[in-house]
């Protein structure tokens, strides 16, 4: 456990690979503690994003925990990320082995790696990183000498496919689980490590917030449906719950955003202005998990801009959340911004905005300092009918009334993201998004009497997921993807009025059908993803690396003999009874509740948002002792002026 920094041993390595400023670190608001901070009781904590640090810097939650962490004087958290494949063959080759950027640390050498899954296709990623670290890949054979390895994020909702290489996950907000953990660990570690890692993830398992795979039995049907998941050690529970941080005003993380010396994929500060979401769109996993609504308040949104700024010289604040104008505030939010940020280079920006909670006003504040980029709406179905199957509550009336606005007050383009294969679709369905974009150019160029108005349409293939409405529902294999999409791009270009105007891009079906086996899949897909990652995967979430070829080639190899193949994890549709691989993760979601939403998707029923309406009893508050917190909170965003003359200081002091 010698904490040594293994720099001297990369640093030659550095000038023979791309990129090598990724792997420095010494970003602006890093940190690097003493290895030894709290002598033998300090709990040593590396963090990985597994993806390129262009996409891992960024990234929320890594950064919120690395801060929650640091600020503990008994704790040290570093970074990890991927390496590209050109490192990774020259540490091999020189045995440098996995390293954090912050202290060139080897991972090896920490208490706990915590890995942050957003999407399930960072999995290769990890194997790498275990490897390279000097880590056994399956947690089973691992010593007390090795790092605990916690799995967290979104994708950890499902920690099936994983259980292999994973110690422990995690599922639901980290900043208190994080905290919690490391508690337990300081204190076997100060107690002399009675009972070994054994008794360590034990204490931990029976904290009913921490899922430990080993401690699980799985069973299952001859026809390869899960029997039942069982847990196989005293004390330890049948479900594991979600974590959920109530007073986000009480956790203003990251105080000290990281400003990132390479560039990153978000060249921006990010402040989130509330967590979860209650519209109900039966695709979104994020939305379902991450109930109820919690908004932080206007004046904590202000401080944490005007912090944020400070700390990191960044112009552009995104003001993020997953339908940041829902916020109830969100029209004082953004005009108390504008206001304090007027004739300053700071820009303000909403990611993708739903189009019935757009308006001018709103987009004219964000836009007060003179920048003007496109705008986002995710309509997410063609067709009036599959918008009511995915409960996505907007017209083509409401969305041209929209873009109207948007092209009339000085927007050149707008870009709309759509989704193909949703279940109960059509191919009529998907044509009717040709046919919404030409009315959008068509009313661009009527209300701004101009030819350059552009409109792109981005197309996901949608993959069903665990703890929505969808979990039991057949995906739409690649080849069938593929034709669909091939009509639309027909039906766009063919439009000699309308054609060039509209942008399209698309992802072919293959990714979508390796993510929904990852998504949906049980333990016995952690063989594929390790004979994937034996045969070379890695950064399947980049299209120039991602090979479907030797993904389908891995699962006839790990599923040859038995009752499971790739289409039996993907495109078949799930009975009610069936017991789903996370049925044992706790969401708070009621399954009876999303059942009978599934139900009402079949009949294109739609179910208002609970945040406006009586209670939909799906289980969430009750279970997990939770409540939805909304504004208004009748404060307002002060100082007006923190940038005027002497004399406007000196009024604001009156205030």
């Amino acid at each position: 456990m010698s904490g040594e920094s293994v720099f001297p041993a990369l640093e030659p390595l550095l000038e023979r690979v791309s990129k090598p400023i990724q792997y420095v670190g010494g970003e602006l608001n890093s940190t690097v503690k003493p290895w030894d901070l709290a002598g033998d009781a300090t709990v040593r904590w590396s963090l990985m994003y597994p993806d390129a640090y262009e996409v891992g810097v960024p990234n929320q939650g890594v950064m919120i925990l690395y801060e929650v962490l640091n600020e503990r004087e008994d704790a040290l958290a570093e970074r990890t990320y991927a390496v590209w494949p050109d490192l990774e063959a020259l540490m091999r080759e020189h045995g440098v082995p996995q390293f954090t950027v912050d202290a060139h640390r080897a991972v090896g050498d920490f208490d706990l790696l915590g890995v942050s899954f957003s999407t399930e296709l960072g999995y290769t990623n990890l194997l790498t990183a275990l490897d390279l670290a000097g880590v056994p890949l399956h947690a089973v054979d691992r010593t007390d000498e090795h790092p605990v390895v916690v799995a967290g994020g979104h994708a950890a909702f499902n920690p099936e496919p994983v259980s292999d290489f994973v110690d422990a996950a995690v599922v639901g907000d980290g900043e208190e689980a994080v905290l919690a953990i490391t508690d337990i660990v300081g204190e076997w570690k100060r107690a002399g490590r009675p009972g070994g890692r054994h008794e360590l993830l034990l204490r931990l398992a029976r904290t009913g917030g921490v899922y430990v795979p080993r401690f699980y039995d799985v069973d299952y049907l001859p026809d390869g449906r899960i029997q039942r998941v069982a847990p196989n050690t005293p004390g330890v529970p049948w479900r594991v719950s979600k974590h959920t941080v109530m007073d986000l005003d009480a956790w203003p993380y990251p105080k000290q955003p990281l400003v990132p010396l390479a560039e990153s994929v978000h060249e921006r500060m990010s402040v989130e202005i509330f967590r979860g979401c209650t519209r109900g769109c039966r695709f979104c996993q994020a939305g379902m998990i991450t109930r109820p609504v919690r908004e932080r308040s206007i004046t904590g949104i202000g401080e944490m801009v005007e912090q944020g700024l400070a700390a990191t010289g960044f112009e552009e604040v995104g003001l993020l959340s997953l339908s940041s104008a829902d916020h109830s505030e969100i029209a004082d939010v953004t005009k108390g911004l504008a206001d304090r940020y007027e004739g300053t280079n700071t820009g303000l920006s909403l990611p993708s905005t739903r189009v019935d909670a757009f308006n001018i006003d709103l987009a004219n504040e964000l836009t007060r300092n003179g920048r003007r980029s496109g705008l986002t709406f995710a309509p997410e179905g063609g067709s009036e009918r599959i918008r009511k199957v995915i409960n996505k509550m907007v017209s083509e009336d409401d969305l041209i009334r929209t873009v109207a606005a948007a092209y009339g007050a000085g927007w050149r383009q707008v870009k709309l993201y759509f989704m193909c294969g949703l279940p109960t679709e059509t191919d009529e369905d998907v044509l009717q998004i040709a046919e919404l974009a030409k009315r959008v150019i068509e009313t661009g160029r009527e209300v701004s009497g101009r030819r350059d108005i552009r409109c792109t349409v981005s197309i996901g293939g949608f993959v069903p997921k665990p703890h929505t409405p969808f979990q039991w529902s057949a995906q739409l294999g690649a080849e069938e993807t593929d034709a669909r999409l091939a009509k639309l791009r027909e039906a766009i270009r063919s439009d000699k009025r309308y054609g060039r105007s509209i942008g399209f891009r698309y992802h072919d079906g293959q990714p979508g059908v390796v993510e929904g086996l990852l998504s949906r899949g049980d333990r016995r897909v952690g063989r594929v993803i390790e004979e994937v990652w034996r045969d070379g995967g890695r950064f399947d979430g980049w299209s120039e690396h991602f090979d479907y070829g030797r993904w389908m080639a891995a699962a006839e190899r790990a599923f040859a003999g038995g009752p499971v193949d790739v289409a039996w994890y993907t495109t078949r549709e799930r009975e009610e009874t069936e017991v789903l691989p996370w049925d044992h993760i706790d969401s708070g979601l009621d399954k009876e509740w999303l059942w009978q939403d599934w139900l009402d998707a079949l009949d294109e029923t739609e179910v208002d948002d609970c945040r406006w309406t009586p209670c939909f009893d799906c289980g969430v508050c009750p279970q997990m002792g939770t409540d939805i917190e909304i504004g208004p909170t009748g404060k307002t965003l002060l100082p007006l002026t923190v940038l005027g003359s002497g004399r406007d200081r000196m009024a604001e002091h009156a205030h």
